[in-house]
This record gives structure tokens, C-alpha cells and sequence, in this order.
């Protein structure tokens, strides 16, 4: 008997005060890993009406004019306007930094500098920046083996915030959300069932004041200028039994931290898969890559995802947890909910064999500690909206699926030694 249901993921803009803060911290890891490879970060942000405070624990050797990045932070994000309640130019902005603890400090410093360790005893002798646990996930619903209902969402995001600052839409204004409520029969998804979006707006448009008319015209605009060509390639699309909400208040006029108030790491479902897998509950953003918070995430979805691309599983979730100080994973779990090509231990043992947990490998394999510096200082910060996984617009080091193939030959040699 099949079985249909429906799954909702959501996402939000660049201009939504916690990713506000995520950007602000992860734009602050990038300058100073620009500077300082080796620094030691976990910067947090806060905003509200017309402040800014940086806080959390650094340690680097890196000088930075912190109050300079955030303001050209808020700039880029499209906060130019007192009126918003929120500007670049006029927020006040707090530093509150402390340095990292040692007793944190001396389970990750017991090695020289990760660039130039590349042993096996290298590896060992640098420890996890904290405890955890990690999730990663992968699936065939999207090109980019990403469930669908996120995929969409993230799309119509970033569609909203590039219709807005290319001056197709002039009206909107930063802060956004969107969510796609996706139909699935039997785990496959057939259609769409709803697609919500909230965006800030001006009270007025052109000459329109009425609010039901501000209210059609954003309605029209947003089907015309923004879903559609989202849906434009996409095997699924939306048909007339589809709901489209618009801003289901009637009104999304005060937002930005004006109307909330934000906090860098508190979209840690929309960082990831929507909540379509299990989440390990750590954020990503402001926390340099030997935490495994961080870096074990991304190695978690790389694994998952060349698992996928070498169809070995239509779906596949990995665990890895840790212990501070521990180089080693205390566990390793691969699951692929019964869709494997085989079992899920021999697939444990694939893993095992071919990918690199520890985090100074992870860190190494990825090149984490440079990225910024090679890439004109921006790296981190490009994630920090739309999410960290599944990025087609980014070339992200945790994406590739370079592995596939040899997932799948030494997986033909593990079953032909078996058979002989």
C-alpha cells in the first residue's frame, strides 16, 4: 500500500538577523584566517534595534579592525538605510572578546602548524576542539543529492535577495523567509504542495498605499519574477492545486533586527538538510575548522554524498562523533534506511578504509585553515547564507565526489574476493 505525506524545510535571506550574525562571525573567521592560518575562533554575534555586539573567545595573531568588518558586512547584506530601524553606517557596534581556553587550547596545540603536518603521527597528535556529535546527509532527490524540499527553498531565497539587489523588484527590502512544502509517495517526491514566502517590503509601492493592493502586487511579483524561474528547470513544479502564500500577515513592513533580534548559530537546520536528517545540534558559523562542530559536518556530507554518487544508496546518513582532545571518531555510523546496494557494515568498512575523520586530516584533505586566503579573503562568509551543503554556486571541497569511483571499484574487489 503506498503511503504519501508531506515534508516542509524552510529558508531565509542574507538580510534575516540571525544570518545577519552568521555572516558578521564567519566573515570575521575569514580575515583572520587570511592573516593567521593557526588562529583559534569562535566569534558570536548578536544584533537588535540599531546595535551590533561581537563576543565569544579568539585567539590569533591576526590584527583586525572588528567594528570595520561588521559594518562592511551589514553594507553588503543591503542594511544602507537608518529608516530600516538598522544601517551599517549608524548601528553601534560592542567587542567583547576573550581568548580561548587553554584548557580547550592544549587538546589541539600539541602539533606545529597543520600545513606543514602531514603524517599519520601528525594526524594523531592533533585533537578534536571539542566533544560532539555530526550528521551528514546525501540523497538522489536533486543533482545536487540534496532533499528536495531545502534545495527548493534555499532557490527561492537566493532568488529573492537577487531580484532585490539588482533593482527588479525595488521594494524589497532584506529580511526574508521562504518554505516548500513538498508531496512524497512512497519517499519519492511527486508534487508541491505549498510554497510560503515572507519578505520585507516598503509600506508603499509606486503609487500604490492601499495595503490589499501593496499586498496583490507583491503576490504577482514574486510568482512572476521569482518562483517561476526557480521552478523553471526543475522536473517538479508547482500545478493548481499548489498553494502560493504571500506574507500571510498582510504586512511584513518593520524587519530586519528592527522586528527581531539575532544571534549567530540559531538556523542550524537551514545550514544543513532542512530537517530531513538527524541534526547533531552544533552551529557552524564564527567557529574556525578545528572545530569539528564545523569541519566533522562537512566530512560527514562528503562521505554521504560520494556514497550516493557512487550508487552504493539512494540515501545515506553518517554519524561521527567525538572527544576533545581524541584525534580518532569514538564512533562512525553509516545508514542508508534500507536502500543500500549492500549492507550498511560493509559499507562502514568502505569508509573506514577510504576517508580521512581525524580533524587535522579532514582539515588538511579540505585545505579549511587556507581557503580564505586564497580566495581573496572570502570563504566562510559564502556559506554563511543559503546553506553549507549542496552549494552549486560555490566550489566547495566537501561536495566533490571524487571518491565515487573508487567507492564503487573497491567495493567490486571486496565482493569479488568474497565470492572466491
Amino acid at each position: 500500500m503506498s503511503r504519501r505525506y508531506l515534508f516542509t524545510s524552510e529558508s531565509v535571506t542574507e538580510g534575516h538577523p540571525d544570518k545577519i550574525c552568521d555572516q558578521i562571525s564567519d566573515t570575521i573567521l575569514d580575515t583572520l584566517l587570511s592573516q593567521d592560518p593557526r588562529s583559534r575562533v569562535a566569534a558570536e554575534v548578536v544584533v537588535n534595534t540599531g546595535l551590533v555586539l561581537i563576543t565569544g573567545e579568539i585567539t590569533t595573531k591576526a590584527q583586525v579592525n572588528y567594528v570595520d568588518l561588521a559594518r562592511k558586512k551589514i553594507a553588503e547584506i543591503g542594511y544602507t538605510d537608518s529608516e530600516n530601524g538598522f544601517s551599517a553606517n549608524s548601528c553601534s557596534i560592542l567587542v567583547a572578546l576573550d581568548a580561548q581556553s587553554p584548557d580547550i587550547a592544549q587538546g589541539v596545540n600539541s602539533a606545529q602548524e597543520i600545513r606543514e603536518q602531514t603524517s599519520e603521527e601528525s594526524f594523531d597528535s592533533i585533537g578534536a576542539g571539542d566533544q560532539g556529535l555530526m550528521f551528514g546527509f546525501a540523497c538522489n532527490e536533486t543533482p545536487e543529492l540534496m532533499p528536495l524540499p531545502i534545495s527548493l527553498a534555499h532557490k527561492i531565497a537566493r532568488r529573492l535577495a537577487a531580484v532585490r539587489k539588482t533593482g527588479e523588484l525595488p521594494y524589497l527590502r532584506p529580511d526574508g523567509k521562504t518554505q516548500v512544502t513538498v508531496i512524497y509517495e512512497d519517499g519519492k517526491p511527486v508534487g508541491i504542495d505549498t510554497i510560503l514566502v515572507s519578505t520585507q517590503h516598503t509600506a508603499t509601492i509606486g503609487d500604490i498605499t492601499d495595503q490589499a493592493a501593496v499586498q496583490a502586487k507583491i503576490q504577482e511579483d514574486l510568482w512572476a519574477a521569482v518562483v517561476q524561474p526557480v521552478f523553471a528547470d526543475c522536473a517538479i513544479k508547482p500545478d493548481a492545486e499548489t498553494r502560493f502564500l504571500v506574507n500571510p500577515t498582510g504586512k511584513f513592513v518593520i524587519g530586519g533586527p528592527q522586528g527581531d533580534s539575532g544571534l549567530t548559530g540559531r538556523k542550524i537546520i537551514v545550514d544543513t538538510y532542512g530537517g530531513y536528517s538527524r541534526h547533531g545540534g552544533g552551529a557552524f558559523s564564527g567557529k574556525d575548522p578545528t572545530k569539528v562542530d564545523r569541519s566533522a559536518a562537512y566530512a560527514c556530507r562528503y562521505v554521504a554524498k560520494n556514497i550516493v554518487a557512487a550508487g552504493l544508496a539512494e540515501k545515506c546518513e553518517v554519524q561521527l562523533s567525538y572527544a576533545i582532545g581524541v584525534a580518532r571518531p569514538v564512533s562512525i555510523l553509516v545508514e542508508t534506511f534500507g536502500t543500500g546496494k549492500v549492507d550498511d557494515e560493509r559499507l562502514l568498512e568502505l569508509v573506514k578504509q577510504h576517508f580521512e575523520l581525524r580533524p587535522a586530516g579532514i582539515i588538511e584533505a579540505f585545505n579549511l585553515q587556507r581557503l580564505p586566503g586564497e580566495r581573496g579573503g572570502r570563504f566562510y562568509q559564502d556559506v554563511a547564507a543559503y546553506g553549507h551543503l549542496g552549494r552549486t554556486d560555490l566550489d566547495l571541497p566537501w561536495e566533490q565526489t571524487d571518491k565515487a569511483v573508487l567507492l564503487k571499484e573497491a567495493l567490486s574487489q571486496t565482493l569479488s574476493v568474497a565470492k572466491g
